[in-house]
C-alpha cells in the first residue's frame, strides 16, 4: 500500500448519472451501495433513494482474503440484495491506494451489474458522506484505521491507512495485538496473568500465555482474528482494569492524530467525523479522541450516527 494523498476512483461501463449538487433523495433508478471492510462486506440496494435490501457477507478486500474469496463473497451477496438492472454501484473499501487497486475491484464487482456505473474508493468517503459533510476530515476506527479528507477547493488528503503490518494504530487490530504484547510482558516479568490476560486466554483457547507466541503467527489467525480480540480490552478498560485503559486512551489519541495530521495538510479545522466498529461504539475511546483534538484547537467532532454505506447516496449524487 501506498501513503498517497490522493485516493483513486475507478469506473466501468458509465451510464447516466445524479446531476451534481442533486439530493440524495433525488437519485433516481437502483443503486447499490457497498461498504467493504477487513472483516464483512455490506451491501445496501437503493430504488429512488430509499433502501429496500440490506445484507451482509463475509469480506471481500482483496488486501485481506484471496480474490477467489472475495469473489464468492460478492457473488453470495449480488444473489441477496440482486444485480441486474443497476444504474450504479459505489462501493468504499480499505486498502484503495492506487488505481489498479481500484480496477482489480471493480472487475469483480461488474459482471453482477452489466451496464452500470460501478465506482471504487477508500472507504473514509463513504464514511465522510455519512455523516452529512463534503468537507471536513473522516476517521476510519474499525479492522483497521485510517484518515481522509477534503476541503473546500476539492483538495484531498490521507493520513494513516498503511496496513497492519506499517500502521493501523489505534484500530482493531491494533488493540488486539496490544493485549498479546500485554501478556507476553507480565510473563516475561515472571507476573500471574491478569484481568486481561485471562480474558485473552480463554478467548483463544490456550492455557498459557506463551503459547500466545505461535498462535499469533499462526496461518489460522489473521488479521480479523487479532482485531475481534479488541473487545476484551474494552471490556477490561470499562471493568477498571488501568493497562487496558492506558490501551483505549492511546487508540483514541492516535486515532487524533491522524486526524490532526489530514486537518492540516488540507488547513481546515474540521468537521472530524469518527466512525466504523471501534469508534462509533466505544465511548472511552471516542472521549480520548475528542480530548486530542482539543489540545489541537479542534473542537467540531463528531461521532457518526449512521453506517457509512449510507452516505453512498450523497456521493452518487455529487457526481457530475
Amino acid at each position: 500500500m501506498t501513503n498517497s494523498d490522493n485516493l483513486p476512483a475507478t469506473d466501468s461501463v458509465p451510464s447516466t448519472g445524479a446531476g451534481h449538487g442533486a439530493e440524495p433523495s433525488a437519485v433516481a433508478g437502483a443503486v447499490i451501495g457497498l461498504d467493504i471492510g477487513g472483516t464483512k462486506t455490506r451491501g445496501v440496494r437503493f430504488e429512488n433513494g430509499q433502501a429496500v435490501a440490506d445484507e451482509s457477507v463475509g469480506s471481500s478486500n482483496v488486501q485481506n482474503v484471496s480474490r477467489e474469496e472475495a469473489a464468492l463473497h460478492l457473488a453470495e451477496l449480488f444473489g441477496r440484495i440482486g444485480g441486474g438492472r443497476v444504474a450504479q454501484v459505489y462501493a468504499g473499501a480499505g486498502g484503495i491506494d492506487t488505481d489498479e487497486d481500484a480496477a482489480a475491484l471493480a472487475a469483480l464487482i461488474a459482471p453482477h451489474v452489466p451496464g452500470a456505473k460501478v465506482t471504487v474508493v477508500h472507504d473514509s468517503r463513504l464514511l465522510l458522506a455519512a455523516g452529512g459533510a463534503s468537507t471536513g476530515v473522516a476517521v476510519i476506527a474499525g479492522t483497521g484505521s485510517a484518515a481522509w479528507g477534503k476541503n473546500a477547493q476539492g483538495e484531498e488528503a490521507r493520513a494513516g491507512g498503511w496496513g497492519y503490518l506499517l500502521g493501523d494504530e489505534g484500530s482493531g487490530y491494533w488493540l488486539g495485538r496490544e493485549a498479546v504484547r500485554h501478556s507476553l510482558r507480565r510473563m516475561n516479568q515472571g507476573l500471574e496473568p491478569d484481568e486481561l490476560t485471562t480474558a485473552l486466554l480463554r478467548s483463544c483457547n490456550v492455557d498459557d500465555p506463551n503459547k500466545l507466541i505461535a498462535l499469533f503467527h499462526a496461518p489460522e489467525t489473521g488479521r480479523r482474528y487479532w482485531a475481534q480480540q479488541a473487545r476484551l480490552v474494552v471490556e477490561a478498560a470499562n471493568a477498571g482494569h488501568a493497562p487496558s485503559q492506558a490501551l483505549v486512551e492511546q487508540a483514541g489519541a492516535d486515532l487524533a492524530g491522524l486526524a490532526a495530521q489530514a486537518l492540516r495538510k488540507l488547513g481546515i479545522q474540521g468537521p472530524v467525523i469518527l466512525g466504523s466498529g471501534l469508534g462509533m461504539n466505544v465511548a472511552r475511546l471516542q472521549d480520548a479522541f475528542r480530548r486530542s483534538l482539543a489540545g489541537e484547537g479542534v473542537t467540531d467532532v463528531r461521532v457518526l450516527e449512521q453506517d457509512p454505506v449510507f452516505g453512498v447516496l450523497q456521493l452518487v449524487a455529487e457526481q457530475g
